[in-house]
This record gives C-alpha cells, sequence and structure tokens, in this order.
C-alpha cells in the first residue's frame, strides 16, 4: 500500500471519530434535558404610544380640479402657459383662431374657471378644436383629498373631522397628516363598501394627483399605554391571559385585560410595567408548565 492511501485511510479515521466524539457530546446534551420542560423566550411590558386604525389605500387627487375647453371651434394657435405654470383664474391658457375663410376674427381665449397650476396640456399648436376638445387641466394642489373604500363593519367607526395619516411612495420616510372631510352616506350594494374622503394640506405640493397613498384612518390612540407583543396574548374560551415566569423555572399563568390593538403590540392591565411575559414557545404551555427562558 502507497503512502497516498496510508494517509487518506488515516485522515478518515481521523474526521470519523472526530464526528463520533461530536455526536456523542450533542446526545449527551440531549439526554440532559427534561422532555416535560419549554424552551420560552420573553420579553418585558413596557409603557409605549398606541394607535389602532384601518389601513386602507386610495388615489391622490387635488382638492379642485378643472378641464379647460374651447369656445368655439377653429385651430389652437398657441398655449400660452406649460405644464407646472401658475395660472389664476379667468386667465387665459390657450387662444383659439376661428376658421372661418374670408373673416378675420380676434383669437378666442381660453380661460382658467380656477386659480391653481397648469397640469397638463393636452393640445399642440395648429390642432383643430371643438367646444367638447379638452386644451388644458388646472389643477389647485394646496390641498389634496385621498378617497378610500371604507369596508362596511368598520364604517361605525369612521366619522368626519377623524385623524388619518397618509404615506405615498415618493416618500417613504414622511407621513402627512389628514382629516377625514366626507364620508358617503350610502354602502354599495356590490362591493359592501363606503367611500370616505380624506383631506390633507400640501402646502409644499410634494402630493401629487394620481399618486397611489396608504392610509391609516386613526381609531384610538393611547399616549402612554403599558403594552406587550401582540403574540404574548393567548385567548381561550373567551378569557384572555398572559404566562410570566415564575420560581422554580414555572410557568404562571396571568390573565389580563386588553385595550387598544396594533399589529405589533397589545395594551394591556393586569402585569406590572418591566414583568417578563412569555412571546416565544406558547404552544401547549400551562399554569405550572416547567420552563426555560432562552438568552
Amino acid at each position: 500500500m502507497n503512502k497516498n492511501k496510508l494517509n487518506l485511510i488515516f485522515l478518515t479515521l481521523a474526521a470519523a471519530s472526530l464526528a463520533a466524539g461530536c455526536g456523542n457530546k450533542d446526545a449527551e446534551a440531549l439526554n440532559s434535558l427534561e422532555k416535560d420542560r419549554f424552551l420560552v423566550k420573553t420579553e418585558k411590558a413596557v409603557v409605549r404610544n398606541l394607535q389602532e386604525y384601518i389601513l386602507l389605500t386610495g388615489s391622490v387627487k387635488a382638492l379642485d380640479e378643472a378641464t379647460l375647453y374651447p369656445r368655439i371651434s377653429g385651430k389652437l394657435l398657441r398655449n400660452l402657459l406649460k405644464e407646472g405654470d401658475p395660472v389664476k383664474k379667468d386667465e387665459a391658457v390657450a387662444l383659439v383662431e376661428r376658421d372661418e375663410p374670408g373673416v378675420v376674427y380676434e383669437p378666442a381665449p381660453v380661460p382658467s374657471t380656477l386659480s391653481g397650476v397648469v397640469g397638463r396640456v393636452y393640445q399642440d399648436s395648429g390642432a383643430n378644436v371643438t367646444p367638447q376638445t379638452p386644451i388644458a387641466l388646472v389643477v389647485n394642489q394646496s390641498q389634496v383629498r385621498v378617497a378610500v373604500d371604507v369596508p362596511e363593519k368598520y364604517v361605525g367607526k369612521v366619522f368626519r373631522d377623524q385623524a388619518a395619516v397618509i404615506k405615498v411612495d415618493a416618500f417613504p420616510d414622511r407621513n402627512f397628516n389628514g382629516k377625514v372631510y366626507r364620508v358617503s352616506p350610502v354602502v354599495d350594494s356590490r362591493s359592501r363598501n363606503t367611500v370616505v374622503e380624506v383631506l390633507v394640506d400640501n402646502a409644499d405640493a410634494r402630493l401629487k394627483s394620481g399618486m397611489f397613498a396608504e392610509v391609516r384612518l386613526i381609531v384610538a390612540s393611547r399616549g402612554a399605554a403599558l403594552s406587550v407583543p401582540a403574540g404574548a396574548v393567548v385567548t381561550q374560551d373567551g378569557a384572555e391571559f398572559v404566562f410570566t415566569p415564575a420560581e422554580g423555572g414555572l410557568a404562571r399563568r396571568v390573565p389580563v385585560k386588553t385595550g387598544i390593538r396594533t399589529s405589533e403590540f397589545v395594551q394591556i392591565n393586569g402585569v406590572q410595567e418591566g414583568a417578563d411575559v412569555v412571546t416565544f414557545g406558547l404552544y401547549g404551555l400551562k399554569d405550572g408548565s416547567k420552563i426555560k427562558v432562552a438568552n
């Protein structure tokens, strides 16, 4: 047998011996654990600012919008303003030349019906236009509205002047505060939703018509609420409780009353601030079960 084969056999035996040693240690550690002891993780009950809300989606729209049309048929002589230009009510945004052979007319203005900015110019110079041809879109975006569909089961929690928080993809780290200013008096018989509009101040013009928006309608809020992670509260037979570590490595079941709920936390009453509550390893856990708290 050559030297290389001997080295290979030696390395293989060494690796097998090492693996066996590791396996024996794991087996010993496993055998040393009590089979009826639960491995759990805990977090402390702390005071937080909580807001319970309904999460909805909608589209941003300027509070006031107007599509401008010419009063006569003819050719668009020229656009006087371009997209983004400010415009005052009754100011002309374009001129239309009446197209009648042998007759000379003064160009007819297309006036704006509100003050704001030109959001869109629809036609180019020389285009044939009629009173049904849109010339420009003027928007007043100092305030914007966001229309959302609220499911019927939440309608009783929505009211005028209710606080709302709006987020858009263009500014992911910024919240825009708004208020409900219109609640439809009817529920759609097919979708079972009602339309709610939220009004948002937009003095810096960051919010644009057409943006997709996430809307949080604040149902309830509490500035200083003792709370725990939502997963720590267990509900059984109509009763709510949490588990806390007790002396002797046992779990103690503590009845609690809950208040405001969010996707992450629940307001509770029944434990002291700073108390440890079990947040992981709750499956099968009972009052008096043996537990080991993981580091």
